[in-house]
């Protein structure tokens, strides 16, 4: 997934012609954290004075936030470093420059690799450093590439400025909240540790302060995010630790915030509390990413999951007596070194036992520097295609039959945007279905109740049957 963001508008300085104002673009990839993480990248930029920047041709600076979880992610970005660099050499012939920042996990994680490869790149800052970019940009302007990989004991949050209200409002009524990063976990597969470090958790005060500024500029959902956000484990204001349940009672209480979300979590992690939260707190979605990987305990150990097929079935059973209406979804990676036919099939049974509202399933890649990578029994590409070819039809399938069985519910409907026609809007349910229906531009930045009509095979039609509330 990509998705581009472009920085704030920004008054130039009083120094600054307005026939000079630098214009910036920022290109996301990869994960939710990532999507944040360029938000405050763009924060930053417009405290340097930095303009939108419609188009990356337009743009004096632009900046890759990577993310090296996919396969060829580093491939990826170096085919974009190309055309970039194809730019940079045009606006240098008619006398004007261009920056070029990697950022984010493949930055962290290739380092001083990046600019072997591609020296027009200005500037390489890992996830943990980002916070230090103007600094970094002005360095840039006295050297050639800069590189900021290290993983400082400053907590990087708290050195982030505020979104102004102004960016608030232009990113819509849904916003992400980081809450916690980096994992302690080291899954045999996953560059996470690596790239994000271990994992620390926000101060509840600092994360209430930023909800409420979110929702005084019209957000009215927050996903409270993180690599193993269900770990969470931040200090209240008396330096008591609190738990991820207790977050989402907090951001829940903040006027203005009418549904709360978190991902990602690891089964491990999944206490009682956080159950009871979904049974008890009406803002809490009834919504549940919890990615499993496979139905295989020999696979299971093997990855260094350290739960079992048993325990994960029981955390679903506990869910969904809290919350008889709780939509499960998860991930799962197929073709893991050592995986075999009676393996997959596993992973087949548990899929059809849990029934799963939406899930991701991916074949397995190996990221360098993981254990994984190095382990014998490597299973072809073929029989990795097939496997996942199997397994996402029976995920699809389960798919549509949720939404199926949404046709004649009522349920409060978030609604996000304009649909591509006039007099459509489109927003999600509480489980995070896509719903677009007939109504006024008016209900963008509201919920209202909805009945389903029809269910097709990427959304949900609706009827709104009761007014907007915001």
């Amino acid at each position: 997934m990509t998705e581009s963001i472009t920085f704030d508008d920004a008054r130039p300085s009083a120094r600054v012609a307005r026939s000079e104002v630098r214009r910036a673009l920022v290109k996301s990839f990869g994960c939710q954290m990532n999507i944040y993480d360029s938000q405050r990248i763009a924060d930053l930029a417009a405290l340097e004075g930095y303009a939108e920047a419609a188009r990356v041709e337009d743009a004096d600076l632009v900046v890759l936030n990577t993310c090296h979880i996919r396969e060829r992610a580093s491939e990826k970005i170096f085919s974009e470093l190309g055309k970039l660099r194809e730019l940079k050499d045009e606006r240098r012939k008619a006398g004007k420059g261009v920056t070029l920042v990697v950022a984010g996990c493949v930055a962290q994680a290739e380092g001083a690799e990046i600019l072997r490869r591609q020296p027009a790149v200005d500037v390489v800052v890992g996830p943990q450093s980002y916070h230090r970019l103007p600094y970094l940009l002005r360095e840039a302007q006295v050297r050639s590439g800069v590189i900021d990989t290290e993983f400082p004991a400053e907590d990087k949050f708290s050195r982030l400025p505020p979104s102004s209200r102004e960016a608030i409002a232009r990113r819509g009524a849904v916003a992400f909240v980081a809450v916690q990063e980096g994992c302690d976990k080291f899954c045999s597969f996953c560059v996470v540790p690596y790239t994000r470090g271990a994992e620390v958790s926000r101060p509840v005060g600092a994360i209430v302060q930023e909800i409420e500024r979110l929702a005084a500029g019209g957000v009215r959902e927050v996903m409270l995010i993180g690599q193993n956000v269900n770990a969470y484990h931040g200090l209240d204001g008396d330096g008591r630790p609190v738990r991820l349940s207790g977050l989402i009672r907090a951001a829940a209480a903040v006027h203005g915030i009418r549904r709360v979300r978190y991902a990602t979590s690891h089964p491990n992690d999944m206490g009682d509390d956080l159950i009871a939260a979904h049974r008890d707190v009406e803002a809490l979605a009834p919504y549940l990413h919890l990615p499993v990987q496979s139905g295989s305990d020999r696979v299971l150990a093997s990855m260094n999951r350290r739960h079992t097929v048993a325990g994960y079935l029981d955390i679903v059973t506990r869910a969904r007596a809290a919350r008889s209406d709780i939509a499960l979804s998860s991930d799962f990676i197929v073709g893991y070194p050592g995986e075999s036919d009676a393996d997959f099939r596993a992973t087949l049974d548990l899929a059809a036992k849990v029934h799963y509202a939406s899930s991701y399933a991916f074949k397995y890649s190996p990221r360098p520097g993981t254990p994984a990578a190095e382990m014998e029994g490597q299973v072809g590409e073929a029989v990795k295609a097939s496997r996942l070819a199997e397994l996402q039809a029976l995920l699809e399938q389960q798919r549509q039959a949720f939404n199926q069985a949404s046709i004649g519910r009522r349920f409060d409907v978030l609604f996000e945007k304009p649909g591509r026609r006039d007099g459509q809007v489109i927003g999600r349910s509480p489980y995070m279905q896509s719903v677009f229906a007939e109504g006024p531009l008016a209900v963008v930045g509201a919920m209202a109740e909805v009945e389903i009509v029809a269910a097709g095979p990427y959304s949900l039609q609706g009827r709104i049957v009761s007014p907007a509330s915001y």
